[in-house]
């Protein structure tokens, strides 16, 4: 057992009370310490509140003129995109999916911004004179994004998997019945930001 709590031995009990007293007083010390150590005068001993933060004054001044430069890039014109479409193969197993993507390219002599989200972008299958299926038919959640394309720079978008089945808007809530296979041949058509894509990739399916 604790001798704090019961004091024994030839001493008076008030001189164990005297230096039960010190010793507390000794605690209540260290404690004042520890609190004007880690909480400042005045304080209310929480975490800095959100208001009170700071930015560095050259962090602040990067992000500004960040901000500003982007503010000022021109919008691209259709005369300066080029726009082109991209299979992953020229040619697909049975049951094997095609992937699609475009590639754009600032052909101009200035950087420009160019709305490259899904929103602007399609990608479309034809069979001779026959469209067979649209990226935009039954597209959800179409978004927009704000890309800067330096001068001569060049961008491949991310692959877009087409389920080889014939699309249109009234198919979105049914099942869709397979394209024909067995080495018949597909175009790729693309567009992007507003420009249409040279040409064609051609692909077969078996």
């Amino acid at each position: 057992m604790s001798t704090l709590r019961n004091p024994v031995g030839p001493k008076d009990r008030k001189v164990y009370l005297r230096r039960r007293i010190l010793v507390l007083a000794g605690l209540l010390a260290v404690i004042a310490v520890v609190v004007l150590v880690f909480v400042k005068p005045g304080g209310s001993g929480s975490a800095q509140d959100a208001r009170e933060v700071e930015v560095p004054s050259d962090l602040a001044a990067s992000e500004s003129k960040k901000a500003a430069e982007e503010d000022e890039v021109p919008a691209c014109n259709a005369a300066q995109l080029q726009v082109a479409p991209v299979t992953d193969k020229t040619d697909y197993a049975e049951g094997e999916l095609p992937q699609f993507a475009l590639t754009v390219q600032n052909t101009g002599q200035e950087a420009c911004s160019a709305d490259l989200g899904t929103a602007g972008m399609e990608f479309t299958v034809t069979s001779g004179d026959d469209q067979v299926w649209r990226s935009i038919d039954c597209q959800q959640n179409p978004e927009h994004l704000a890309v800067i394309l330096e001068p001569g720079a060049s961008l491949e978008t991310e692959p877009v998997a087409w389920d080889r089945t014939r699309s249109s808007p009234e198919t979105c809530e049914i099942t869709r019945d397979p394209v024909a296979a067995g080495g018949a041949s597909y175009h790729l058509r693309v567009a992007a930001a507003g420009v249409q894509g040279a040409g064609t990739a051609q692909f077969l399916l078996y």
